[in-house]
């Protein structure tokens, strides 16, 4: 997927005549250009479409070419939604209907008959809307003037969850060995997320690990060094110990890039054969754009992995996180959010230190890991979990703080955030809903994105937000049991 653009097909028929249909098209072409200027992927004119075997035959081109990540589509004209029906019901990719019209204001002195025939998006879109509606379909509705900032901005969202809703399908897994032993919310149903997702989720010995390890040569360790210091502050003289990691990642990228893999897992209770669980490893692999899940939790690895895709340039600020304890101080009530190693850097408020520390689990070499504060910043926070016959994807919204305490013998990455609606409320809810004890934590992927995602993939959405409460989330969650039961 090299070439990755969004396909805008524009509805109209014939009965305005050939000089209005030319001036559809010149507006559409006019559109596209400017939108691609702003958006983060091309929106390529495809067709004025005016009937039915147009439809039909630009959504199977959509569905069937690789570079197309999803269709956008306007009504500028009235455009029957009849003929519609067949190419939108063969449709798979993500699709967006802009609701929307070529000026911004009614004028006062041109406005006439013909004025209304060409201009009649407001005609046009509700006709289209109701024939999604009509066959319940998967879409997302964008309303308001497209030269507004906002409605670019919905939309290049919307355009970077259809890429990452496009990764997604080709993703592959790598997990070594399997999950924490007696853990249930990191287990979950492989071919269901398969079918669901696109995921390809399967598992390397840790022994193949370990020889790929034993191949890395000083040189390469030497060049991942240097990356290491342009990009980090040493706080440790321990080379040896640092170097070690580096060989580790050397091992796991390797074996990740030989299979496709852009995720993987590991357990600290099966490093056979390895002197150190990989912290900074696994820190800069993420800092690289790699997914990444602990103790074998293969979900928020995938997750990770994807809204990373669906971040800034292709790579955002997107962290394996972990809540771990709180302060529940009157008027400080804050959780506080870590791992004992893996925490991705590209979330750190200053620049990252190496340091090599005691872990305590794992019954192996003390680790380097990188060592920082998250930066403060409205983010969420997001789990997916296996139902039992459904997936359930949970965001919170959070308010990430600098932490109120300086914690000088807490040696791992960490970030503190105040959680919506309120530390208690929304404690209960996450609990309520199932979250996991892992997520992801993300600064610039929005909560709007990843409903957007749940709807492309066809899973259940629970969104913690400053507005809920644990009556309204407990009703939502009744109502979304019995839907899901009935099939949707």
């Amino acid at each position: 997927m090299k070439k990755q653009e969004f396909w805008f097909v524009v509805g109209s028929q014939f009965l305005y005549g050939p000089e209005v249909l030319e001036t559809v098209e010149a507006r559409a072409k006019e559109m596209a250009a400017e939108l691609s200027r702003t958006l983060p992927y091309p929106l390529v004119y495809k067709v004025t479409a005016k009937t039915n075997r147009e439809i039909t035959d630009v959504m199977r081109e959509a569905d069937y070419d690789p570079s197309c990540l999803g269709v956008v589509a306007w009504c500028h004209t009235f455009s029957p939604s009849k003929m519609w029906i067949n190419g939108l019901a063969e449709l798979r990719k993500p699709y967006c209907h802009l609701a929307t019209q070529y000026g911004s204001e009614i004028p006062n002195d041109e406005i006439d008959m013909d004025f209304m025939n060409l201009n009649q998006s407001a005609h046009g879109d509700r006709e289209h809307g109701f024939i999604a509606a009509r066959l319940r379909m998967k879409r997302k509705v964008i309303a308001g003037h497209w030269k507004d900032k906002r409605v670019q901005e919905r939309l290049a969202s919307w355009m970077r969850t259809a890429a990452g809703a496009a990764f997604s399908r080709q993703l592959r897994v790598m997990r070594f060995s399997d999950n924490m032993r007696e853990v249930a919310v990191t287990e979950g149903d492989k071919v269901e997320a398969q079918i669901k997702f696109g995921w390809q989720v399967n598992t390397w010995p840790v022994g193949k690990l370990v020889e790929t390890m034993d191949a890395v040569t000083e040189k390469e360790i030497d060049a991942l060094m240097d990356e290491y210091r342009a990009s980090y502050d040493f706080a440790t003289e321990d080379m040896k110990t640092v170097r070690y990691q580096a060989r580790e990642e050397i091992a796991i990228r390797k074996m990740m890039d030989k299979e496709g893999c852009e995720a993987f897992t590991n357990n600290f209770q099966d490093l056979y054969g390895m002197e150190q669980l990989p912290g900074l490893a696994s820190q800069h692999l993420m800092a690289l754009g790699y997914g990444y899940g602990g103790e074998g939790d293969w979900k928020v690895s995938a997750m990770m992995a994807i809204m990373k895709r669906m971040g800034k340039d292709g790579n955002g600020e997107s962290a394996f996180m972990e809540d771990y304890t709180y302060n529940l101080a009157p008027g400080a009530k804050y959780s506080l959010g870590a791992h004992m190693l893996e925490v991705c850097p590209t979330i750190a408020a200053a620049r990252p230190r190496i340091e090599v520390h005691p872990l305590g689990i794992g019954d192996r070499k003390d680790p380097a890991r990188l060592v920082f504060e998250g930066k403060e910043g409205d983010a969420i926070v997001v789990s997916l979990v296996d139902m039992g016959g459904r997936f359930r994807l949970i965001c919170q919204d959070i308010k990430c703080v600098k932490p109120i305490l300086p914690m000088p013998n807490l040696p791992v990455a960490r970030v503190m955030w105040q959680a919506m609606p309120d530390l208690e409320t929304g404690i209960e809810c996450w609990i309520t809903a199932g979250g996991a004890h892992h997520s992801v934590l993300s600064y610039d992927v929005t909560a709007e994105q990843m409903k957007d995602f749940a709807t492309m993939m066809g899973i259940e959405f629970v969104h913690i937000s400053k507005d809920t409460t644990v009556d309204s989330l407990e009703k939502e969650l009744f109502l979304n049991d019995i839907a899901w039961k009935l099939g949707q």
